[in-house]
């Protein structure tokens, strides 16, 4: 169905980590304590099974392949956002394509008023989970109301032998407005800096990587000046290039909302640890939109109610991690 990708660049010490906003992965159930009810047979969208499985089988051959241009093997880590619930993680895990590559699961659900969550996948063969967490973003709409969005999730456990913490974050969207939505993304990454903080006052020089939809640049305020401060390195910022290059696009211009973003230890090569080597932007010909007014960009499941049958509206991101020896 898919290029095979050259076996001979492949290394076994190459491992790879990745984040996908999988774009409104919603089972055909209706939840009655959630605003989901587009994504039912009966709903707007006519969401059937049939597009459900085939939705799956799209994303989970994209899965399968980050970072083979490397790596012998698909990704030990892969953050998700916009999963309805345990199920569809489930069922992504345990796909044609995924199955056999032994992918467990973390997922919690959040509170957020359209029902979707951020989750885990990892391979159970190359990450130990040891914990995980979730914690809530407070913000108040303009009545002063709790405005109700995704929790932050983190993950510790032993990926290769070596103690990781992995937050999975989505930042609340610019549907309002890019100035009037901007204290909501900040506020999440303050939320951000107090669970690494938390994580730094129990652990000496703990390594970990931020991982998320955050709706806004590298360079935007609330990323650059609010969360990677001077312990963190964000190499997501080489990447943008608003004319050519990112994960999704908005007007005919590129933004780089998915990011992966490391503690600044994985910088240092030292024997036996984990170390950054790359980033990239998984952005193949066959993912995009091939004519038209939306030409080069993500080839989406839905362009407004007309269903496309594509995979999601942002592109995967991913980056290589290397064990000195």
């Amino acid at each position: 169905m898919f290029p095979s990708i050259p076996a001979i660049k492949q290394k076994k010490d190459i491992t790879t980590i990745a984040f996908y906003n999988v774009e409104n992965l919603f089972d055909t159930v209706d939840n009655p304590n959630t605003a989901d009810d587009d994504y039912t047979p009966s709903g707007k969208k006519k969401w059937t099974i049939n597009r459900y499985n085939i939705k799956i089988k799209k994303l989970s051959s994209i899965i399968a392949q980050l970072g083979l241009n490397k790596s012998k093997y698909p990704p030990a880590i892969v953050g998700l956002v916009e999963v309805e619930n345990a199920k569809v993680v489930s069922d992504l895990a345990n796909s044609s394509y995924l199955k056999k590559h032994h992918y467990g699961f973390v997922h919690y659900d959040s509170p957020d008023e359209r029902g979707i969550d951020v989750a885990l996948l990892y391979n159970k063969i190359s990450f130990e989970l040891i914990a995980s967490e979730t914690y809530p973003v407070f913000l108040e709409d303009d009545e002063g109301e709790r405005d109700y969005t995704r929790d932050i999730l983190k993950v510790s456990g032993h990926l290769h032998g070596e103690l990781v913490h992995i937050i999975v974050t989505h930042w609340s969207s610019r549907r309002e407005g890019v100035a009037e939505t901007e204290h909501k993304r900040i506020a999440a990454a303050e939320k951000i800096r107090e669970i690494t903080a938390g994580i730094h006052a129990k652990e000496m020089g703990p390594k970990i990587i931020i991982m998320g939809d955050f709706n806004d640049d590298p360079k935007s305020k609330s990323v650059k000046e609010y969360l990677v401060k001077d312990d963190f390195y964000n190499p997501m910022e080489k990447i943008l290039n608003p004319t050519s290059k990112g994960s999704l696009t908005y007007n005919g211009s590129w933004n780089l909302f998915d990011q992966i973003i490391f503690s600044k230890n994985f910088l240092v090569e030292e024997k036996d640890k984990l170390y950054f080597k790359h980033a990239e932007v998984f952005n193949k010909k066959w993912m995009k939109i091939y004519k038209g007014k939306y030409k080069g960009s993500p080839f989406r499941t839905y362009i407004g109610p007309w269903y496309k049958g594509g995979f999601s509206d942002h592109f995967p991101v991913y980056a290589f991690l290397k064990k000195k020896s």
